[in-house]
């Protein structure tokens, strides 16, 4: 019997920025006009900089506030960007209410914790997701959230999720993990909890988490 989900955040149940969106949302913070060609050739310009190994999302980035800021910013000056707009930029990857939820989120939770079921939220993050569900309505129907900032580690340790389960109280084998991406969440299983990986979403409208209830056995 499943007796607790863990879910991830970005691309399971919030909808993750474009870098298009991104770069745009800044653009409009600062008042600026965000063009097309304007707003492409940014984000262009973040790519090359990032380059192919990826600096924005390099191992431990998420482990450290101070560390995450510091490695953003850095890419972002690289990219050629001014200091204003780079402000801006950081000030949208860090507000969480940027990242609309799925439209089944809160009906899925309200139906989990009817029948008991407990509720952890397990993201690589730099910045407290606690205000943003409280926002969303959410408030209360998380039980755990283990935030690797936090917990000064990040998926795919498998303390992530082993720290999740001790908060909870279930063993492996009665929780389910649910995910988008199958190196840091796939993880999961490594730890002995079964996993469900979906696509990541692409918008608010996406109704994906009947496949949760449905292995909880919710109908």
């Amino acid at each position: 019997m499943t007796r607790a989900v863990l879910f991830d955040w970005r691309g399971t149940l919030v909808v993750n920025l474009t870098d298009v969106e991104w770069v745009g949302r800044a653009l409009i913070a600062l008042g600026r006009e965000p063009d097309p060609t304007t707003v492409e050739g940014i984000a262009s310009a973040i790519a090359l900089a990032n380059g192919p190994e990826n600096r924005l999302d390099a191992p431990g980035v998420d482990c450290d506030a101070a560390l995450h800021r510091r490695t953003f910013l850095d890419v972002l000056t690289d990219a050629g960007l001014d200091p204003q707009l780079v402000d801006s930029l950081y000030a949208v990857e860090s507000d969480p209410g940027n990242n609309a939820f799925a439209a089944d989120v809160f009906e899925t939770f309200v139906a989990m914790r009817e029948r008991g079921i407990r509720i952890a939220v397990v993201s690589d993050i730099h910045v407290d997701l606690r205000p943003a569900f409280d926002a969303a309505g959410l408030a209360g129907l998380v039980d755990v959230f283990t935030l690797s900032f936090e917990q000064g580690v990040q998926k795919p340790d498998p303390l992530m999720f082993t720290r999740t389960l001790d908060a909870l109280a279930v063993d492996p084998a009665d929780a389910l993990m649910v995910g988008d991406r199958s190196r840091p969440d796939g993880a999961a299983v490594e730890s002995g909890i079964p996993t469900l990986l979906v696509p990541p979403l692409r918008s608010a409208d996406e109704r994906r988490l009947h496949l949760v209830l449905a292995l909880c056995g919710i109908r």
